[in-house]
């Protein structure tokens, strides 16, 4: 196992003396290797024995140490192969609130690349999540959400068209949700429904897949503090890096 770009051995240590477990000690070094690109994805942490060996711990432990990661999707075990760095994947929880938001906090480093901004007639669809006339115009915005440099949501954004100034370079800047705050937009609620489906030739192109790969979907209808529509979003998003969180209580 050697640092991302280098053949050195990655610098790996346990303290015997300190409370913190040592699986727990090397997990979090691998961790950190992994989410500073010192270990790129696909690179394979050899085998378990000579890592136990070189850092003095047991076999149990390192693999606990390593089962964690996996656990937490940011290596996988593959049969033949070993141990193996994936890409992390981006864990969202169902609430109102914007891709770009969750990926900013949770250290995702996102961006955006403008595919189209343009006014078209809204059809059947459009026109009854928006409550406009069929055939009327809408804002229709289209983006590509990347995290870490890497695709992540094929994002598109119908809007009634005179919300708000929509500029590529701001939609490339920051996130829609942002925008609609800044222009004194208060966003209250949403009716939101999650599905999957295959990709087709022109979205795997764009998310780095390939066709028929399974693409997790997002339909939401967001409305403002008066009851107004403000945005009808159909996004797809990479099943392999991404996934939406619920959270279930039990009903009193």
């Amino acid at each position: 196992m050697t640092a991302h770009g280098t053949d050195r051995p990655l610098p790996l240590s346990v303290d015997r003396t300190s409370p913190v477990p040592l699986y727990f000690q090397l997990a979090q070094q691998l961790e950190a290797a992994v989410e500073e690109g010192r270990l790129a994805p696909g690179t394979l942490l050899g085998n378990e024995i000579d890592l136990a060996a070189r850092l003095g711990l047991s076999r149990p432990t390192v693999r606990q140490a390593i089962q964690s990661l996996v656990d937490k999707g940011l290596m996988v075990r593959r049969r033949g192969v070993g141990t193996q760095v994936v890409h992390r994947q981006v864990r969202r929880p169902l609430e109102l609130s914007s891709l770009y938001d969750d990926l900013e906090a949770a250290g995702q480093h996102p961006t955006t690349r403008v595919l189209r901004v343009t006014t078209e007639p809204a059809d059947a669809e459009v026109a009854a999540a928006l409550g406009v006339a069929e055939g009327g115009e809408v804002r229709l915005v289209e983006r590509l959400r990347s995290a870490r440099g890497e695709p992540v949501a094929l994002l598109r954004n119908h809007l009634p068209p005179v919300l708000l100034p929509l500029r590529t370079e701001d939609l490339e800047a920051t996130g829609l949700y942002r925008l609609m705050r800044t222009a004194g937009i208060t966003l209250h609620s949403a009716r939101q429904s999650v599905g999957a489906r295959a990709a087709t030739a022109e979205e795997a192109r764009a998310l780095d897949e390939q066709p028929g790969a399974p693409l997790l979907t997002m339909e939401r209808i967001t409305y403002d503090a008066t009851g107004r529509v403000v945005e009808f979003g159909s996004h797809v998003y990479r099943a392999t890096r991404y996934a939406f969180e619920f959270q279930l209580l039990v009903r009193p």
